[in-house]
């Protein structure tokens, strides 16, 4: 039995035939032509979906990045330098030899680790603030030395002083061999055929006025490289660098309760010495220094006598600042923390009237056990006004801007350099700080002050060359002279006569 010979009943007429199975499908094929439609839909469909689809970015990306690592891994390393010559050939032309370059010293002191290596070229000149992060964009040495036969004489600078030639050629007869300033027995090296010296300090302060003394040489333009007095800088270095602790970077020893005041004003010297200098191998006897001060500081505060006491003063604190501060200037590692402590710590204990106080605001300046403070009356001077105005200008501060500082200028006029040892008004420590603090001010606060302490000092200095062991020092009379003797105020107060050139102005 096939299907087409099965009979179908199918809806037509009843005079029609009987259809086949054929002939039904090819009738319904007919009547449906939506199975054609259909196909072709989907195909259209399947070809817009094909068309619409994004084409494979990703791959490309990929194969660029890993073209690229491809290329890096191709790079081949440079070459080694070749072996530095450790023998060099003498030069004949003077012209060519590196200016940096110096003899070697004579001393034995003065071993080979403190003959110079080449100043770092990307240092450039360290008196231009060309380099550094100090404040002003001039920097603090571009006068430096512009008066002075260290730094080449005249120069176009300020006039310097005669009496500061007299007084760095008595810091130099009375220094000794090994390089110190003996605090207390200096005067070995007079004539005794004259009036020996008096004035002896205390002997736990060698470290202290050995580096006012290298300060005060400094500030007159010498360096270890050049200037007149460069042999008795090398030798003070040197003795500076063998009283270094080597574990916590301390100059000399914790024998005082003052001792921080030694090492802050070594730092500062030694700091000086090794960037004006451009000797790479002090600079880590300078960071040493430099990071023990660091560690001594008050936590959230600034400094006093002991380490991280929370005891904090405004004189002390003084000092720390001019180390860090130069330090900063001639590149060393310093913790700009501890500087910003010390701007807020100057707004804490000062107020409008200027005053800057000692421990607290309105406090005066500290006077020892004893009749100390009968002898040298605090109201005579305001030595802590003076750190404080200083510290301000060295911090990069503008009395522009800050007017407690022109407020504390006023004060500082006030009370005027006075040498009169029975009204206990000479204090060699607030006229150093005032007159490098109104230098900065300038205009007529500078001038009105500067007419007074060139008198003063300059009518003070022992002038007589027959008291040849004498001639060109100060003799300690004022508040602290019983402590650092004749080499203090003689150094400090050579110190006081270089303001006009010793730094440059910072606000102009």
């Amino acid at each position: 039995m096939t299907p087409s010979a099965l009979p179908v009943r199918t809806h037509v007429a009843a005079f029609d035939k009987e259809a086949t199975f054929h002939d039904l499908m090819a009738e319904r094929l007919r009547q449906a032509p939506w199975l054609a439609l259909s196909a072709a839909l989907h195909a259209v469909v399947l070809l817009t979906v094909w068309l619409l689809l994004p084409p494979e970015v990703r791959r490309v990306v990929e194969n660029c990045v890993a073209v690229a690592t491809e290329e890096v891994q191709e790079v081949l390393p440079p070459e080694p330098p070749p072996p530095v010559e450790t023998k060099a050939e003498p030069i004949e032309d003077s012209s060519i030899v590196d200016p940096t370059d110096i003899e070697p010293t004579p001393s034995d002191v003065v071993s080979d680790e403190l003959m110079p290596s080449l100043a770092d070229p990307e240092r450039g000149d360290p008196t231009t603030g060309v380099v550094g992060i100090g404040p002003g964009k001039q920097g603090l040495y571009t006068g430096r030395g512009h008066g002075g036969p260290g730094g080449g004489g005249g120069g176009g600078g300020p006039q310097r002083p005669s009496q500061l030639e007299d007084a760095l050629q008595w810091l130099a007869r009375h220094q000794d061999d090994d390089g110190k300033w003996d605090c207390d027995d200096f005067m070995k090296h007079d004539d005794r055929a004259a009036t020996v010296c008096d004035g002896a300090g205390s002997s736990v302060h060698d470290v202290g006025v050995t580096g006012l003394a290298l300060l005060a040489f400094l500030g007159d333009g010498n360096t270890l490289r050049t200037g007149p007095y460069r042999e008795n800088l090398r030798r003070g270095v040197a003795w500076l660098r063998s009283q270094q602790s080597p574990d916590n970077g301390l100059f000399g020893q914790a024998a005082s309760h003052d001792f921080l005041y030694d090492h802050a004003i070594a730092t500062y010297a030694m700091v000086e010495a090794a960037g004006l200098s451009g000797y790479t191998l002090l600079r880590p006897a300078a960071q040493k220094a430099l990071d023990y001060l660091a560690a001594h500081r008050n936590p959230y505060g600034v400094w006093r006598y002991q380490p991280r006491d929370n005891d904090n003063d405004t004189s002390v604190t003084g000092w720390c600042v001019m180390a860090l501060e130069s330090g900063r200037h001639f590149g060393f590692l310093v913790d700009d923390n501890a500087l910003r402590c010390s701007l807020a710590w100057l707004d804490q204990v000062s107020d409008a009237s200027g005053v800057h106080g000692y421990t607290k605001a309105g406090e005066p300046s500290s006077r020892k056990p004893g009749d100390h403070a009968t002898r040298f009356p605090v109201e005579k001077g305001a030595a802590m006004t003076a750190v404080g105005l200083f510290c301000r200008f060295f911090l990069g501060q503008d009395p522009r801007e800050k007017p407690v500082m022109a407020a504390a200028a006023k004060v500082l006029l006030q009370k005027p350099p006075v040498w009169d040892t029975k009204a206990g008004t000479i204090d060699h420590y607030y006229w150093y700080y005032a007159t490098y603090a109104l230098f900065q001010m300038g205009g007529q606060p500078w001038t009105a002050w500067q007419k007074k302490i060139e008198a003063v000092l300059v009518r003070h200095q022992h002038q007589d060359r027959a008291q040849r062991n004498l001639h060109g020092s100060w003799d300690p009379v004022g508040a602290w002279g019983e402590d650092g003797g004749r080499v203090y105020s003689t150094a400090l107060l050579a110190m006081t006569l270089q303001a006009g050139y010793r730094y440059t102005r910072l606000v102009r």
